[in-house]
């Protein structure tokens, strides 16, 4: 009989581990792949951006808000980089606020956290999958792939759908639900996003910094950042920080577009000045050829094309401004059809999962069920790109393991 089976080796599931087996509790992790924090390895490149030093709530989403504030109060990097410390892992900080291990190693931060384990007595059964979650006589009784474990408390720690070639499954969700918790519908994010514009394979390629912008539920929404044109759509930082909110949008409507500034360091009238001490009249030079003085190539036909100007030369529009300033809309406001994304196969995260309005944020204990925790991704919380996620994961494993 175990204090308590933590089903899932990733992120929160190791640290509520480590935490709880600090406190004297008989612990036995369930993991269904065949090594521990396979999705831990891949973060950052693998390099692992293990956190954020500003964790504000505004970096989370979540249909609860106010749960998100109130898991993260009083557990802020300070917390996050003390818990690593006492495992020997020293944290270095990097642009963005974002934190790494100082090795640049995820590899190193997997091998700490199972050292700890092992050295605090923590059973870890890999290659076991769950079988059935059943709650009887005060406690658990779990049925896996070699047999059955009993314990006063459950955590569920699984992760959800995000990277199944990581090990990204459904079965918490799907365990969740069999003990009658609401599940928030999910999605994939920090996704790459798809087109069925012709001039894909035209694009493909091409990594620019751009600014991207979204029309969402009557507001604007902007991200800067790296753009690259690809065979399938669009990807790089800015789309992937966008992405959440592309997504929501596509719940209801067939495609949108997004709205690309291809210069955004330029402005329209510093562009307009750039390209008029550029134009030489009665010049025959081709347009395609004049606009790779300062714009990528394979951009040039996808810009002029919709404007019916790919044939014409620099002379036939030297003095034509209405020709000029429609060139540069469309390289400051590239328009860019989106209608869909690449799936949870190339998501970082996913969306929804068990509502946060049916657990206790101090102890991350269910409402419903007494000792039944749910930590991390299967909680319908999700955090923008730059660590805010692991630093969810992370905290949510503190309170699981200080509670149960």
């Amino acid at each position: 009989m175990y204090d308590a089976i933590i089903i899932g080796a990733g992120a929160s599931g190791l640290v509520s581990a480590i935490v709880s087996a600090r406190r004297g509790k008989k612990i036995l992790i369930l993991e269904k792949n065949n090594k521990v924090g396979k999705k831990l390895l891949a973060t950052g490149n693998g390099k692992c951006n293990i956190g954020n030093q500003k964790p504000t709530p505004n970096r989370f989403h979540s249909t609860n808000p106010i749960f998100v504030e109130q898991v993260l109060q009083g557990y802020n990097y300070q917390t996050i980089k003390q818990f690593f410390k006492s495992i020997g892992l020293e944290l270095i900080e990097a642009k963005e606020g974002k934190a790494f291990p100082m090795s640049l190693q995820a590899s190193s931060v997997v091998k700490l956290l199972l050292f700890e384990c092992e050295q605090l007595g923590v059973k870890i059964l890999c290659d076991t999958e769950v079988k059935t979650v059943l709650k009887q006589n005060g406690g658990y009784q779990i049925t896996h792939g070699h047999g059955r474990a009993e314990a006063n408390s459950l955590i569920i720690a699984t992760g959800h759908l995000s990277a199944p070639q990581l090990g990204g499954v459904n079965d918490g969700i799907n365990f969740a639900n069999k003990l009658g918790h609401k599940i928030i519908k999910p999605f994939p994010t920090l996704v790459q996003l798809t087109s069925s514009m012709k001039n894909l394979e035209r694009m493909a390629g091409v990594k620019i910094e751009s600014r991207v912008t979204l029309q969402h539920n009557n507001k604007i929404i902007q991200k800067q950042g790296d753009v690259l044109f690809t065979s399938y759509g669009v990807s790089g930082l800015a789309i992937l920080d966008i992405s959440r909110f592309v997504m929501e949008e596509l719940l209801n409507k067939k495609s949108i577009i997004l709205t690309i500034d291809l210069m955004p360091k330029t402005s329209q009238e510093q562009l307009l000045a750039l390209i008029k001490k550029n134009l030489v009249k009665k010049s025959s030079k081709p347009l395609t050829i004049w606009m790779q003085g300062f714009i990528h190539k394979k951009l040039i036909l996808p810009i002029l094309e919709p404007l019916k100007l790919q044939n014409k030369t620099v002379g036939s529009i030297t003095s034509n401004i209405e020709e000029l300033e429609k060139i540069i809309n469309a390289i400051k406001a590239f328009k860019f059809t989106i209608n869909g994304s690449r799936g949870y196969k190339g998501a970082e995260v996913a969306t929804g999962g068990v509502s946060t309005k049916e657990i206790n944020p101090r102890t991350m204990e269910s409402k419903k069920h007494k000792s039944l925790y749910f930590t991390g991704e299967v909680l319908d919380v999700d955090g923008d790109r730059g660590g805010f996620n692991l630093h969810f994961a992370w905290v949510c494993g503190i309170r699981a393991g200080e509670s149960v």
